[in-house]
């Protein structure tokens, strides 16, 4: 006890030539006390722990800099921070990196660290995959609530043109923002089903009539429908480029040009069929109306912008690029082995279907997976040995992959519902903490919170929009007040 007495801190103000390797720090970070030496503390030198061993010289002042309180008959120094975190900071002083402990917040633990002044390059690579991950979130979140802010917000110094621009924008883009705005997508969303449903009933042969070439065409009364459909469609894309913020990323955006290529073809199909006849044979005109006809299959894709379901199926195969890679790179080994052993086995045969070995591709691709049309197939026995291992193999390769595509569906599905509640949740906090400021009852007198954002004189009071990132409460853990620090400073002089 003798010589861990005579390792402990100086008394505060005095002047001590002892070698900083063998001091003693003692600690306590919320509740849970921890006695650290100075060799180790002095490897990383800019630190908020290794700045404790000389900070005794300077005084108190310099003291209630660095912590919150201090104890000088225990020789204590009292921090209102994360045990557990803590405890994972200060592994950078035992093994040189720091690894954050499954079930802390990493954005928290990013403070933590930033308040021990440990830098991120210590932070171990798969820990900085959950603080990028969890960053991502919070600016995900932040965006959201951005946008509602924007549509809740009305500025009164813009012009009337751009006041109606904004209302076009949310009346077509955001069905949840009225009741109108709800039955307008409702009824775009039964539009495209009806276009869809008219285009294949077009194909019918009963459902057709002869004109006066006596070729089939569709039946007026399904043109007309079409017709009409079309119109709303390129009705709405034009009022929903007209009011878009941005016009060059509208237009470039994958759904937007999905929606061009749902109207355009309707477009140029009459524009030959009035003008083309003139300029080439009526045969070819026919032809290419034919050929643009089969484009119309793109309006189906225009369901994808009124179904979550379907935007996150799409953004979890663009994620699963790396599995259905190995998918297809199992299929074509897969293909390429069992088609040239079914070449080779069936050539004893005489009437033998596998002619090539490319021709034996198609055999092989229906047997792995598993369609089986029976147009090919074999006949000798090894032949049928090897169809049954090319068809175990090919359910066996494709449903490897399956497992890592379908957690990457339900992970981004669930993320988009947690998302979207945390933005309603952040949306309640700020209007809590507006009308708290508001009322002068957050826990203080309307002065003192007044002083938390204080604004020069003739500027306005900072909007929601600009408080966002104070709401964040569950990524800020908080200090004590500056009129603790000043109690517990002279409760410590005392």
């Amino acid at each position: 006890m003798d010589g861990a007495g005579d390792r402990s801190l100086p008394e505060p103000g005095s002047q001590d030539s002892r070698a900083n390797d063998d001091i003693e720090i003692v600690v306590n970070v919320g509740g849970v006390r921890q006695v650290l030496y100075g060799d180790l503390l002095s490897q990383y030198p800019e630190t908020r722990l290794a700045e404790l061993i000389n900070c005794l010289a300077g005084g108190y002042d310099t003291i209630f800099s660095l912590c919150d309180d201090y104890d000088p008959g225990k020789r204590e120094f009292y921090f209102d921070r994360d045990p557990d975190a803590f405890k994972c900071v200060i592994e950078v002083y035992y093994f040189g990196e720091v690894h954050m402990k499954k079930g802390i917040c990493p954005i928290c633990f990013k403070n933590e660290m930033d308040f021990w002044k440990v830098d991120l390059k210590f932070l171990d690579d798969c820990c900085k995959s959950h603080l990028s991950e969890k960053r991502e979130e919070l600016e995900e979140i932040a965006r959201r609530v951005q946008l509602i802010l924007d549509d809740l917000g009305v500025d009164t110094a813009e012009g009337r043109w751009r006041r109606c621009q904004k209302c076009v924008w949310k009346f077509l883009e955001k069905p949840e923002s009225s009741c109108p705005a709800r039955v307008v997508a409702v009824l775009s969303f039964l539009l495209i089903l009806i276009s869809s449903v008219v285009m294949c009933m077009g194909t019918i042969p009963e459902l057709q009539v002869l004109d006066a070439e006596g070729n089939r065409v569709e039946h007026p009364t399904l043109e007309n429908v079409e017709t009409a459909c079309i119109g709303w469609f390129t009705l709405e894309y034009l009022l929903r480029l007209f009011s878009s913020p941005n016009k060059l990323h509208f237009a470039l955006s994958f759904m937007n040009i999905v929606d061009v290529l749902a109207i355009l073809p309707f477009y140029v199909s009459l524009t030959l069929t009035h003008l083309g006849a003139r300029m080439m044979e009526l045969t070819n005109v026919q032809q290419a109306v034919q050929a643009l006809r089969i484009m119309r299959i793109a309006r189906i894709f225009k369901l994808a912008r009124h179904s979550s379901g379907l935007q996150t199926l799409t953004y979890a195969l663009k994620r699963s690029f790396k599995e259905l890679g190995l998918l297809l790179m199992y299929l074509a080994v897969g293909i390429f082995v069992f088609s040239a052993l079914g070449y080779t086995m069936e050539q004893s045969h005489p009437e033998t279907l596998f002619k090539s070995i490319p021709q034996s591709f198609w055999w092989a691709i229906i047997t792995m997976t598993t369609v089986g049309y029976g147009d090919i197939y074999p006949k000798t026995t090894l032949g049928k040995l090897n169809a049954a291992i090319s068809f175990l193999c090919g359910v066996i390769a494709i449903a490897l992959p399956i497992h890592p595509i379908i957690n990457n569906f339900v992970r981004y599905y669930n993320k988009q519902r947690v998302l979207e509640t945390a933005a309603k949740h952040e949306l309640e906090l700020m209007e809590l903490t507006s009308s708290s400021v508001g009322e002068g009852k957050a826990g203080g007198s309307r002065g003192d919170l007044d002083n938390l954002s204080p604004e020069p004189p003739g500027k306005e009071a900072p909007s929601w929009s600009s408080r966002l990132k104070i709401s964040h409460s569950d990524t800020f853990i908080p200090l004590l007040t500056e009129e603790k620090h000043h109690r517990t400073r002279l409760q410590s002089c005392k």
